[in-house]
């Protein structure tokens, strides 16, 4: 699998990363452990978690299988923190709260280092200095390699990006920002793809195949195992299952027939291959769809192709995202 820099870093990860959102509650041991080889097995590196997956269990998964399954020092994994499972307090960004998580996350992972370690959102009750001091203090202290954000809007990550540059002392470039980004959202694409080129920070995309509906499965029903057909999915999905979602999926299908592959591979190779995208991170049920996600590597869209797809899924975007004299 190809490789790429992430941001403007010394970084490569493989331009397609392996999801563990669903480890530890809807994915068992025997599916994970068949998903991180395959992976490996098609050069995929990066490996993407976080201290709030199934509690903590996705990370504990993943500690397991590392080492014996797969060699420590072949992966790039890459966790988060500042995610609370509180009604209340969505996020904890304070200094304490982060480095406490980092530390319980090396404990479940099994490992001394993190590769990627970030902020999983945006606190605003905690001073953004005070949040960044945190991945400072984990790059200085050798837990962490390289540090990012996660759901950041444009101003955010901009500023973030921004004090960290010109802030006293010894700073962590961001080296990452990781978004949802897909033929079916592409609200990154008015203030934080832009930031994120501009600044060299390089775009994760979580959810690059519209949370699975882009993978054409929801065209004619909802399948009972599908994440739509899920109790705690369900939700989940419901927001991409409308008129203007279809319009986008029958395109992709459309696209797909033409070319000779399936709506899942047009809709990751349109985003793999978007300016600013480091690497989409692709989330699975279990190993067979996995291995069809990594089969897009030999896949490029032709141009045409992009552009009909750019077409037909251009989010409205006016002042002041587009040059005001345009207007």
């Amino acid at each position: 699998m190809e490789q790429r820099h992430l941001g403007r870093t010394g970084l490569r990860v493989s331009r397609i990363g392996l999801g563990t959102l669903t480890w530890g509650r809807d994915t068992g041991e025997h599916d994970a452990a068949d998903q991180l080889k395959a992976f490996w097995e098609a050069g995929g590196t990066l490996v993407d978690t976080a201290d709030v997956y199934a509690g903590g269990e996705a990370e504990y998964l993943l500690g397991q299988l590392v080492g014996g399954l797969v060699p420590r020092r072949d992966l790039v994994i890459s966790t988060k923190a500042g995610s609370v499972p509180d009604p209340d307090r969505r996020c904890d960004g304070s200094r304490g709260h982060l480095l406490a998580a980092l530390d319980a996350s090396l404990a479940r992972l099994g490992t001394d280092y993190v590769d990627v370690w970030q902020l999983h959102a945006y606190d605003p009750h905690t001073p953004l200095e005070e949040s960044l001091q945190a991945l400072d203090l984990a790059v200085s202290s050798g837990r962490a390699r390289y540090a990012g954000v996660a759901n950041f809007c444009g101003w955010q990550l901009a500023k973030a990006a921004t004090w960290q540059f010109g802030g006293a002392g010894t700073r962590t470039r961001l080296a990452g920002t990781q978004m949802e980004y897909s033929l079916l959202q592409r609200g990154v694409e008015r203030e934080v793809l832009p930031a994120a080129r501009d600044l060299g920070i390089g775009l994760l995309p979580s959810s690059p195949l519209g949370r699975g509906v882009l993978t054409g499965k929801y065209r004619h029903g909802t399948p009972a195992d599908s994440r739509g057909g899920s109790e705690t999915m369900a939700p989940f999905v419901e927001p991409y299952l409308d008129e203007t979602a279809s319009r986008v999926v029958e395109a992709v299908a459309t696209a797909a027939d033409g070319l000779a592959a399936t709506p899942l591979q047009v809709a990751l190779a349109w985003v793999r291959d978007r300016p600013g995208v480091t690497a989409p991170i692709v989330g699975a049920r279990d190993a067979r769809q996995l291995t069809e996600a990594l089969s897009v590597e030999t896949l490029s869209l032709p141009d045409e192709i992009c552009r009909a797809l750019d077409d037909v899924s251009a989010p409205v975007h006016r002042y002041p995202d587009h040059d005001w004299s345009t207007l």
